[in-house]
């Protein structure tokens, strides 16, 4: 019977509940960042530097 109620304490506590939520936030926040910092770096390096590069030549060429 004692060990009925202490069982039945343990599973109604919740007081490190937070914790956890906490941590999935976090887990998800730092992915989620990962992933928007990976895409930025493709776009930069496929779409802007290339652009960048061209405009900055012909800036330099100037024939005349």
């Amino acid at each position: 019977m004692v060990q009925k109620n202490k069982m039945r304490l343990a599973v109604a506590n919740n007081s490190g509940e937070n914790y956890v939520d906490s941590a999935v936030k976090i887990l998800i926040a730092v992915v989620l960042g990962g992933l928007l910092l990976a895409g930025l770096y493709a776009l930069f390096g496929d779409v802007v530097m290339p652009t960048l590069k061209t405009k900055i030549q012909e800036m330099f060429n100037y024939a005349g």
